[in-house]
């Protein structure tokens, strides 16, 4: 079964392209066939670090953006679309003028919104006010970034809150090499000889046990909702 997943959420600098190339690199690693669609034309970042299985989205062009669900009955696989800051609105409106939610539910394509959250009054103003609209029709998993803040007890409280995550925190200094040298998540951890950029030993292990603790986050989140 096919499953689209957005990754997004109104503020900036919250770690969504982050949390787009984790998502991309676990399937990879769990052998599960996915389609990556880039919607963030300002840094395209998750075309710069999976290039072989991105590509560009333009969410303002209706005939554009139904590639995602072209994608979704393109055989099973994960749909996975990077959408950039302040995108609900073009997002909301390809979806309620297309009814694509119940398009999705006729498929039977489940469709989840993993939305990044700081611990800062802005995000949870935010994510609280995507909840208010889409909060019963979209399975919205709130991605609690622990890179960028400790205390979301705020955001735990919220009343409308369906699913939650914590996205651990990685070494600044670490995730900094792995942004210059511009290396996928594997790369990070696995490579050691060649020419190309490389992490060094200890750098490959912090990359390693991140990529298991959030592994294992999101394991937790899918499989609750096959429950």
């Amino acid at each position: 079964m096919s499953m689209i997943h957005f990754v997004g959420g109104e503020k900036g600098g919250v770690g969504k392209s982050v949390m787009a190339r984790l998502l991309s690199q676990y399937f990879l690693d769990k052998g599960q066939a996915h389609t990556g669609l880039d919607a963030d034309r300002s840094h395209t970042t998750l075309s710069r670090y999976y290039q072989d299985f991105t590509q560009p989205v333009d969410l303002e062009r209706f005939e554009d953006a139904d590639r995602i669900m072209e994608a979704a009955l393109d055989g099973e696989r994960a749909v996975l679309i990077d959408l950039p800051a302040q995108s609900q609105r073009l997002l909301q409106r390809w979806i309620e003028d297309n009814d694509v939610l119940s398009l999705c539910d006729e498929m039977q394509i489940p469709v989840v919104y993993w939305y990044l959250v700081d611990d800062s009054v802005d995000s949870v103003q935010l994510i609280e006010q995507f909840l208010d609209v889409h909060g019963e029709k979209l399975r919205c998993v709130a991605v609690k970034n622990l890179g960028r803040g400790s205390d979301f007890s705020a955001i735990e409280a919220l009343p409308a809150l369906q699913s939650q995550m914590a996205l651990p925190a990685l070494h600044a200094e670490t995730m900094r090499r792995i942004d210059r040298r511009e290396l996928s998540f594997w790369a990070a951890a696995n490579v050691v000889d060649g020419e190309g950029p490389r992490m060094s030993l200890m750098e490959r292990q912090r990359a390693r046990v991140w990529l298991r603790k959030a592994y294992a986050n999101i394991d937790q989140v899918l499989a609750s909702m096959r429950q």
